[in-house]
Protein backbone atom coordinates (compact mmCIF):
# COMPACT_ATOMS: atom_id res chain seq x y z
CA UNK A 1 0.00 0.00 0.00
CA UNK A 2 1.24 3.64 -0.82
CA UNK A 3 2.67 5.28 2.53
CA UNK A 4 0.55 8.11 1.78
CA UNK A 5 -2.27 6.28 1.59
CA UNK A 6 -1.65 4.37 4.69
CA UNK A 7 -1.14 7.66 6.74
CA UNK A 8 -4.29 8.93 5.22
CA UNK A 9 -6.48 6.17 6.07
CA UNK A 10 -5.12 6.31 9.49
CA UNK A 11 -6.06 9.53 10.21
CA UNK A 12 -9.49 8.73 8.40
CA UNK A 13 -10.27 6.29 10.47
CA UNK A 14 -9.39 8.94 13.73
CA UNK A 15 -11.95 11.53 12.34
CA UNK A 16 -14.83 8.75 12.32
CA UNK A 17 -13.78 7.54 15.57
CA UNK A 18 -14.02 11.21 16.99
CA UNK A 19 -16.93 11.71 15.49
CA UNK A 20 -19.05 8.19 15.81
CA UNK A 21 -17.31 7.45 19.51
CA UNK A 22 -18.37 3.91 20.10
CA UNK A 23 -21.13 3.29 17.32
CA UNK A 24 -18.04 3.17 14.86
CA UNK A 25 -17.21 -1.05 15.53
CA UNK A 26 -15.55 -1.05 11.44
CA UNK A 27 -13.27 0.46 9.00
CA UNK A 28 -12.55 -1.07 5.99
CA UNK A 29 -10.16 -0.77 2.76
CA UNK A 30 -12.00 -1.37 -0.62
CA UNK A 31 -11.28 -0.85 -4.04
CA UNK A 32 -8.18 -1.06 -5.33
CA UNK A 33 -6.26 -0.57 -2.14
CA UNK A 34 -8.37 -3.98 -1.23
CA UNK A 35 -7.30 -6.17 -3.92
CA UNK A 36 -3.93 -4.87 -3.88
CA UNK A 37 -4.05 -2.91 -7.29
CA UNK A 38 -3.84 0.48 -5.92
CA UNK A 39 -2.05 2.83 -8.71
CA UNK A 40 -0.88 6.54 -7.60
CA UNK A 41 -2.05 8.93 -10.04
CA UNK A 42 -5.38 6.90 -10.98
CA UNK A 43 -6.91 5.01 -8.52
CA UNK A 44 -9.87 6.42 -5.72
CA UNK A 45 -9.40 5.75 -2.34
CA UNK A 46 -12.61 3.52 -1.49
CA UNK A 47 -13.31 2.72 2.55
CA UNK A 48 -16.67 1.00 4.08
CA UNK A 49 -17.31 2.02 7.68
CA UNK A 50 -19.10 0.04 10.04
CA UNK A 51 -21.57 1.44 12.53
CA UNK A 52 -23.16 -0.40 14.99
CA UNK A 53 -26.83 1.75 14.68
CA UNK A 54 -28.48 4.37 12.47
CA UNK A 55 -26.55 7.69 12.28
CA UNK A 56 -28.34 10.01 13.32
CA UNK A 57 -28.21 13.14 10.81
CA UNK A 58 -26.19 15.19 12.80
CA UNK A 59 -23.55 12.71 13.02
CA UNK A 60 -23.56 12.18 9.09
CA UNK A 61 -23.44 15.36 8.57
CA UNK A 62 -20.34 16.29 11.15
CA UNK A 63 -18.96 13.02 9.46
CA UNK A 64 -18.95 14.83 5.73
CA UNK A 65 -17.44 17.73 7.37
CA UNK A 66 -14.45 15.80 9.16
CA UNK A 67 -13.60 13.71 5.78
CA UNK A 68 -14.08 15.94 2.93
CA UNK A 69 -11.27 16.81 0.94
CA UNK A 70 -10.55 20.15 2.34
CA UNK A 71 -10.66 19.11 5.81
CA UNK A 72 -8.51 15.68 5.23
CA UNK A 73 -6.97 15.90 1.93
CA UNK A 74 -7.32 12.74 -0.26
CA UNK A 75 -3.58 11.80 -1.43
CA UNK A 76 -5.19 9.74 -4.25
CA UNK A 77 -7.69 11.00 -7.33
CA UNK A 78 -10.81 11.22 -4.46
CA UNK A 79 -12.60 9.10 -1.75
CA UNK A 80 -15.65 7.12 -2.25
CA UNK A 81 -16.76 6.46 1.52
CA UNK A 82 -19.95 4.60 2.24
CA UNK A 83 -21.13 3.54 5.88
CA UNK A 84 -23.52 0.86 6.82
CA UNK A 85 -24.86 -0.43 9.82
CA UNK A 86 -23.34 -3.72 11.09
CA UNK A 87 -26.32 -5.20 10.55
CA UNK A 88 -27.27 -4.53 6.85
CA UNK A 89 -23.36 -5.62 6.14
CA UNK A 90 -24.08 -9.02 7.49
CA UNK A 91 -27.56 -9.75 5.91
CA UNK A 92 -26.05 -10.07 2.35
CA UNK A 93 -29.38 -7.95 0.80
CA UNK A 94 -28.62 -6.52 -2.43
CA UNK A 95 -30.03 -3.24 -1.75
CA UNK A 96 -27.45 0.10 -0.93
CA UNK A 97 -28.49 -0.29 2.51
CA UNK A 98 -26.47 2.88 3.48
CA UNK A 99 -26.25 5.52 6.00
CA UNK A 100 -24.09 8.19 4.49
CA UNK A 101 -21.89 8.28 1.38
CA UNK A 102 -19.54 10.48 0.32
CA UNK A 103 -17.49 11.36 -2.45
CA UNK A 104 -14.98 13.87 -2.25
CA UNK A 105 -10.87 14.86 -4.06
CA UNK A 106 -8.69 16.91 -5.81
CA UNK A 107 -10.10 15.60 -9.02
CA UNK A 108 -13.58 13.93 -8.10
CA UNK A 109 -16.60 16.22 -7.59
CA UNK A 110 -18.39 16.57 -4.57
CA UNK A 111 -21.40 14.54 -3.12
CA UNK A 112 -22.80 13.76 0.06
CA UNK A 113 -25.97 11.64 0.05
CA UNK A 114 -27.80 10.77 3.38
CA UNK A 115 -30.23 8.14 2.71
CA UNK A 116 -30.07 5.44 -0.24
CA UNK A 117 -33.82 7.34 -1.01
CA UNK A 118 -31.75 10.30 -1.79
CA UNK A 119 -29.77 8.28 -4.63
CA UNK A 120 -31.24 9.06 -8.20
CA UNK A 121 -32.40 5.41 -9.52
CA UNK A 122 -30.65 7.11 -12.96
CA UNK A 123 -26.88 6.92 -10.54
CA UNK A 124 -26.86 3.55 -10.46
CA UNK A 125 -28.15 1.05 -7.06
CA UNK A 126 -26.31 -1.52 -8.05
CA UNK A 127 -22.68 -0.07 -6.61
CA UNK A 128 -23.27 -1.22 -2.88
CA UNK A 129 -23.81 -4.66 -2.81
CA UNK A 130 -21.57 -5.35 -5.52
CA UNK A 131 -18.86 -3.41 -3.34
CA UNK A 132 -20.11 -5.09 -0.18
CA UNK A 133 -19.50 -8.42 -1.73
CA UNK A 134 -15.92 -7.32 -3.01
CA UNK A 135 -15.39 -6.58 0.75
CA UNK A 136 -16.64 -9.91 1.65
CA UNK A 137 -13.77 -11.66 -0.21
CA UNK A 138 -10.80 -9.01 -0.05
CA UNK A 139 -11.70 -5.98 2.37
CA UNK A 140 -8.76 -4.74 4.66
CA UNK A 141 -9.74 -3.86 8.02
CA UNK A 142 -8.27 -1.14 9.23
CA UNK A 143 -10.45 -1.44 12.71
CA UNK A 144 -12.91 -4.28 13.50
CA UNK A 145 -12.99 -7.57 12.82
CA UNK A 146 -11.66 -9.46 9.48
CA UNK A 147 -13.77 -8.25 6.81
CA UNK A 148 -15.01 -11.81 5.71
CA UNK A 149 -16.71 -12.56 9.20
CA UNK A 150 -18.46 -9.19 8.69
CA UNK A 151 -19.55 -8.62 5.03
CA UNK A 152 -22.21 -11.42 4.06
CA UNK A 153 -21.74 -12.06 0.18
CA UNK A 154 -24.58 -11.84 -2.10
CA UNK A 155 -26.81 -14.75 -2.98
CA UNK A 156 -25.79 -15.71 -6.37
CA UNK A 157 -29.23 -14.89 -8.10
CA UNK A 158 -28.61 -11.14 -6.95
CA UNK A 159 -25.11 -11.20 -7.81
CA UNK A 160 -26.03 -12.28 -11.34
CA UNK A 161 -28.53 -9.81 -11.51
CA UNK A 162 -26.76 -6.39 -10.12
CA UNK A 163 -23.79 -7.65 -12.73
CA UNK A 164 -26.76 -7.34 -15.80
CA UNK A 165 -27.81 -3.83 -14.11
CA UNK A 166 -24.25 -2.69 -13.93
CA UNK A 167 -23.41 -3.53 -17.19
CA UNK A 168 -26.84 -2.19 -19.07
CA UNK A 169 -26.01 0.67 -16.92
CA UNK A 170 -22.59 1.33 -18.57
CA UNK A 171 -24.00 0.66 -21.70
CA UNK A 172 -26.93 3.39 -21.30
CA UNK A 173 -24.35 5.82 -20.89
CA UNK A 174 -23.54 8.26 -24.00
CA UNK A 175 -20.94 7.71 -25.69
CA UNK A 176 -18.57 10.00 -28.09
CA UNK A 177 -18.96 9.44 -31.37
CA UNK A 178 -16.21 8.17 -33.98
CA UNK A 179 -13.61 5.49 -33.50
CA UNK A 180 -11.01 7.47 -31.80
CA UNK A 181 -10.08 6.30 -28.50
CA UNK A 182 -12.47 6.99 -25.48
CA UNK A 183 -10.84 8.35 -21.81
CA UNK A 184 -12.16 5.79 -19.38
CA UNK A 185 -13.07 3.04 -22.11
CA UNK A 186 -10.16 0.93 -20.42
CA UNK A 187 -12.15 0.67 -17.17
CA UNK A 188 -15.31 -0.08 -18.84
CA UNK A 189 -13.69 -3.40 -20.83
CA UNK A 190 -11.77 -4.78 -17.58
CA UNK A 191 -14.44 -3.98 -15.37
CA UNK A 192 -16.50 -6.15 -17.39
CA UNK A 193 -13.88 -8.62 -17.22
CA UNK A 194 -13.86 -8.44 -13.81
CA UNK A 195 -17.70 -9.32 -13.80
CA UNK A 196 -17.28 -12.09 -16.18
CA UNK A 197 -14.87 -13.79 -13.85
CA UNK A 198 -16.60 -13.26 -10.68
CA UNK A 199 -19.77 -15.11 -12.39
CA UNK A 200 -17.41 -17.85 -14.27
CA UNK A 201 -14.99 -18.77 -11.46
CA UNK A 202 -16.63 -17.36 -8.07
CA UNK A 203 -13.85 -15.24 -7.31
CA UNK A 204 -13.78 -11.53 -7.88
CA UNK A 205 -10.10 -10.14 -8.95
CA UNK A 206 -8.51 -6.48 -9.76
CA UNK A 207 -9.69 -5.21 -12.71
CA UNK A 208 -6.39 -6.00 -14.83
CA UNK A 209 -5.83 -9.47 -13.20
CA UNK A 210 -9.39 -10.43 -14.86
CA UNK A 211 -8.61 -8.96 -18.13
CA UNK A 212 -5.31 -11.28 -17.76
CA UNK A 213 -7.34 -14.32 -16.72
CA UNK A 214 -9.16 -14.32 -19.92
CA UNK A 215 -6.50 -13.35 -22.10
CA UNK A 216 -5.24 -17.40 -20.82
CA UNK A 217 -8.75 -18.61 -21.78
CA UNK A 218 -8.75 -16.93 -25.22
CA UNK A 219 -11.56 -14.94 -24.90
CA UNK A 220 -12.47 -13.93 -28.28
CA UNK A 221 -12.43 -9.72 -27.39
CA UNK A 222 -8.57 -10.24 -26.50
CA UNK A 223 -7.45 -7.10 -28.96
CA UNK A 224 -9.72 -5.11 -26.82
CA UNK A 225 -8.53 -6.51 -23.61
CA UNK A 226 -4.54 -6.00 -24.50
CA UNK A 227 -5.56 -2.60 -25.66
CA UNK A 228 -7.18 -1.40 -21.97
CA UNK A 229 -4.30 -3.32 -20.00
CA UNK A 230 -2.14 -0.89 -22.02
CA UNK A 231 -3.92 1.57 -21.56
CA UNK A 232 -4.15 1.63 -17.63
CA UNK A 233 -0.08 1.97 -18.34
CA UNK A 234 -0.20 5.35 -20.60
CA UNK A 235 -1.12 3.74 -23.81
CA UNK A 236 -4.05 4.66 -25.78
CA UNK A 237 -7.54 3.49 -24.82
CA UNK A 238 -9.84 1.39 -26.76
CA UNK A 239 -12.80 3.46 -29.10
CA UNK A 240 -15.80 3.73 -27.32
CA UNK A 241 -17.40 1.77 -30.15
CA UNK A 242 -15.09 -0.74 -29.53
CA UNK A 243 -15.63 -1.11 -25.59
CA UNK A 244 -19.47 -1.17 -26.10
CA UNK A 245 -19.16 -3.81 -28.22
CA UNK A 246 -16.76 -5.83 -25.33
CA UNK A 247 -19.25 -4.87 -22.70
CA UNK A 248 -22.61 -6.46 -25.07
CA UNK A 249 -20.35 -9.60 -24.80
CA UNK A 250 -20.11 -9.62 -21.49
CA UNK A 251 -23.63 -8.88 -20.71
CA UNK A 252 -24.88 -11.53 -23.61
CA UNK A 253 -22.72 -14.51 -21.63
CA UNK A 254 -23.57 -13.24 -17.93
CA UNK A 255 -27.22 -12.99 -19.26
CA UNK A 256 -26.88 -16.12 -20.76
CA UNK A 257 -25.09 -17.76 -18.15
CA UNK A 258 -21.66 -17.29 -18.39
Amino acid sequence: MDSDVRRYLADLVEVARSVLGDNLVGAYAAGSVGLGAYQPGRSDVDVALLCADPLPTDAKRDLVAGLRHEALPCPARGLELVTYRRAVAASGTPEPGFEVELNTGARMPFRATYAPGDRPAADGHFWYALDRSILHEHGHALLGPPAAEVFADLAPADLRRLLIDALSWWLALPTPPGAEPAPGAEDAVLGACRSLVRVRHGRWLAKTDAGRRLLTEGHPGAPVIERSIAARLGGPPPSGPQARAFQRQVLDAISGGA
